[in-house]
């Protein structure tokens, strides 16, 4: 057995997807050895979890917006990773949009790169973005080290992330399945928006205007073009539990397709909306309470493949934009920090287990992306862990989230559970002290 520097002994913990005690060795940045709880192996330091923590991997969280460089007001590297530790996020994945320049060249990853150097609290991957114009780009921005490639079939909301449509969309499946990319979509069809159903204040005129029938259309579309191309694809955000069928028998017949969904939808139902709490706007919209069982089941089932957060942040300026108008505000739910309470809040309510928000938050996203060091407790693996109290109860309080601006469709929920500390490969991010940027940029396929 190798020279151990630390070990974490747990009455509790995910270890190879049960919940198991067990000692878990660390040398150096990664797990060395995992023994019985009433056996601990030597080592420099052994701490002792409480009887009510669960030592659990650190989440995977492939979809986030930092929004670094250009829109650094709405958020930023060092306060989107600090707000993900304290949530027990080790290993993100940004968006290739909302930033200015958004991640469609080389030269631009490059500029996002030298933005994050030297900021990071925990690991950062990126996405690239596919976007008219950018085809002959892609597969230099597969070669630099992206972990695939973020397009939209609709307008994405900022101007210089433009949608692909048509012969467009298809031309960049070919060119990702050419290279062996994976192209993740938002998917909802633009001609069955209807934006006269949008009605100001009211949450059901935003809802009405983003039927369950515009995601259906566009998710259809993109199996096509993965079944035509022989293409990789994956679906972000899915709120409409509708087209679980689809992808269901598209997966089945040898699409390789998976698709996520977010907290929010797992939480929130359409019919508690209040009319102006434009801090639940996002796009799709959070839909009806049956249709967010619906999604658990398909959760439960594995028909959905995992969870992540989709933050999406700005300044309460634009939240507030309208005066709780559901048309005119920014749409995006800032929660990197609360996801794993939220979803652990819904699971535990089901009689569902934290092997199972594991699975969802860590080890799933992970294996998709090609992460297979991440998100598990497994020898071999980043020593990425996380001391977790799932019977503590927390009102959320904004004042004490780290992202940068105190939004959130959270506030004054209670929610289950808290992270009392995290360690990122084998160093505790507490006793490192807040503000120290022990995090890496990471590289596809490179450790």
């Amino acid at each position: 057995m190798p020279e151990l520097d630390l070990v974490l002994r747990s009455r509790r913990a995910i270890v190879r997807g049960a919940e198991v005690a067990a000692c878990v060795g660390i040398a150096g940045e990664r797990i060395a050895a995992i023994t019985a709880w009433d056996a601990p192996p030597a080592a420099a330091r052994t701490v002792d979890l409480a009887d009510d923590e669960v030592l659990l991997p650190g989440l995977v969280d492939t979809h986030v917006h930092v929004n670094e460089p250009g829109r650094t007001e709405w958020e930023g590297f060092a306060s989107a990773t600090r707000a993900a530790a304290a949530g027990g996020v080790t290993t993100l994945l940004d968006m290739p949009l909302n930033s200015i320049p958004p991640t469609t060249t080389v030269a631009h990853l490059e500029e996002k790169r030298r933005a994050a150097e030297g900021q990071v609290r925990i690991d950062v991957g990126f996405w690239g973005g596919a976007v008219p114009g950018n085809l002959a780009d892609l597969a230099p921005l597969h070669e630099a080290g992206v972990f695939g490639f973020k397009c939209f079939l609709l307008d994405s909301g900022v101007p210089e992330f433009g949608a692909l449509e048509g012969e467009a969309f298809t031309a960049a499946m070919r060119a990702t399945a050419g290279i062996g990319a994976l192209m993740i979509v938002h998917a909802e069809a633009a001609e069955l928006l209807d934006e006269s159903a949008l009605d100001g204040r009211h949450y059901a005129g935003f809802l009405a205007s983003r039927p369950r029938a515009a995601e259906d259309v566009a998710i259809a579309a993109v199996i096509e073009a993965a079944r035509g191309a022989g293409a990789r694809a994956h679906i972000v955000h899915l709120s409409s539990s509708d087209a679980v069928p689809l992808l269901r028998a598209a997966r089945a017949s040898g699409v390789d397709i998976s698709v996520e969904t977010c907290p929010h939808y797992l939480t929130f139902a359409s019919e508690q909306v209040p009319d102006g709490a434009t801090t639940l706007k996002c796009c799709p919209p959070i839909r009806e309470a049956a249709n967010r069982e619906a999604l658990w089941a398909a959760l439960v089932g594995g028909d959905i493949d995992f969870v992540v957060s989709d933050h999406s942040p700005c300044t309460p300026e634009l939240k507030e934009r309208g005066g709780g108008d559901f048309g005119a505000a920014w749409g995006g739910i800032a929660s990197v920090q609360l996801g794993l309470r939220a979803v652990w809040t819904g699971a535990r309510e089901r009689g569902l287990g934290l092997a199972d928000v594991v699975r969802w938050m860590a080890t799933g996203p992970a294996d998709r992306v090609g992460l297979t060091w991440k998100g598990r407790i497994e020898v071999g693996a980043d020593a990425d862990l996380v001391r977790f109290a799932p019977d503590d109860e927390v009102t959320v309080d904004v004042a004490a989230l780290h992202h940068r601006n105190p939004v959130s469709a959270y506030a004054g929920r209670r929610l289950a559970g808290s992270v009392r500390e995290t360690w990122l490969r084998g160093t505790s991010l507490a006793s490192a002290g807040e503000d120290a940027p022990r995090g890496r940029l990471m590289r596809r396929g490179v450790r």
